[in-house]
């Protein structure tokens, strides 16, 4: 191992198994998950089945049941939580956590109620703990099977920054640093939203041309939004923005995108979400991203018709003939 920080990870899903992964062979990871099985499972045959079931993981990685175990001497934690659930399990966080120590969030996902995003959730229950993201275009399972990726370590500061884009590079994946965390957080958010509109699309049968011009007008939305909020345009040129938007968008491994493409064939919201295993962030966060846009005065019609078509209002195909009738004025308008 590289690296002597010790780490705990909080979360058993597919991406949360994956990056502690990646991170214990540079350094001791204990991951917490919340079912005994799960925690059972990874410790006594190196497995995720329900999660990962073609991957084999490292043995050195250690899993707990018990959040003190896998916090309490922790150099650096790391949040694979999903947003409704995010701030609760970082309140435990609060009671074992040592002063100081960087919490880093991997979760894709604003907070319902409060619209914050993750790091300001982690700003307002562990005050004076570095906050940071990391993001980007990554399939778990492709990584899991020792395909190339690349992501985003993004925080203000730059000497932790740079200790932990050490922490997670490995092998084939690589990391790069970035210090526009509003940007790279925000990236990851709102692409969502995007997938499942393009989802919608392919669900009934859109061609390739439909898609680019959906993921194109898409990343204008997402980039107007995150720099009225603070983001640097440039962020969603890059992994964070337009590499994580083509991924979530065109792979059958995307959950949002999944939900899209259900829609589209004509089925119900709760019937698709209640046979998905894993949470699909966009559907919980378009509301959250639609009064962001009204707070901020951007306007987001292909997110506008997502959420008419998440929420009920709409249908999917009523929201796809709609997005081919919005007139065109110049490239760099809205709509």
């Amino acid at each position: 191992m590289k690296n002597k920080l010790k780490v705990g990870l909080l979360g058993g899903g597919s991406w949360g198994t994956t990056v502690a992964s990646l991170v214990s062979r540079n350094a001791p990871v204990t991951l917490w998950a919340r079912n005994p099985e799960t925690v059972t499972e990874i410790n006594s045959l190196h497995t995720n089945s329900v999660y990962l079931p073609d991957a084999t993981l490292p043995a050195r990685l250690n899993a707990t049941h018990d959040i003190s175990e896998a916090v309490g001497s922790a150099d650096v934690v790391i949040m694979g939580i999903p947003s409704h659930n995010f701030r609760s399990v970082l309140e435990k966080v609060k009671e074992h956590i040592r002063a100081w120590v960087p919490v880093i969030t991997l979760t894709k996902g604003l907070e319902l109620e409060s619209g914050m995003r993750m790091t300001q959730v982690i700003n307002e229950v562990l005050p004076g703990h570095p906050a940071g993201v990391l993001t980007g275009p990554n399939l778990a399972r492709e990584i899991m099977a020792g395909q190339a990726a690349a992501s985003v370590i993004a925080m203000q500061d730059p000497i932790i920054v740079r200790e932990l884009q050490s922490l997670f590079n490995s092998g084939l994946f690589r990391v790069y640093t970035n210090n526009d965390v509003i940007g790279c957080e925000l990236g990851g958010v709102l692409k969502n939203v995007i997938a499942i509109a393009v989802g919608m699309g392919d669900g009934q049968g859109a061609g390739d041309n439909t898609r680019s011009a959906l993921i194109t007008r898409g990343l204008a939305e997402v980039t107007r939004l995150g720099v009225a909020m603070g983001g640097k345009a440039e962020t969603f040129a890059g992994l964070a923005g337009m590499g994580d938007m083509i991924a979530t968008c065109t792979s059958a491994q995307s959950r949002n995108r999944h939900v899209g493409v259900e829609l589209g064939k004509g089925r119900a919201m709760e019937e698709i979400i209640e046979e998905m295993l894993m949470v699909a962030e966009g559907v919980k966060s378009t509301p959250a991203v639609i009064a962001l846009a009204e707070k901020y005065a951007i306007d987001m019609p292909i997110a506008r018709d997502v959420y008419r078509v998440v929420s009920g209002e709409s249908t999917a195909l009523r929201a796809y003939r709609g997005l081919l009738r919005v007139s065109a004025g110049a490239e760099s308008e809205p709509g």
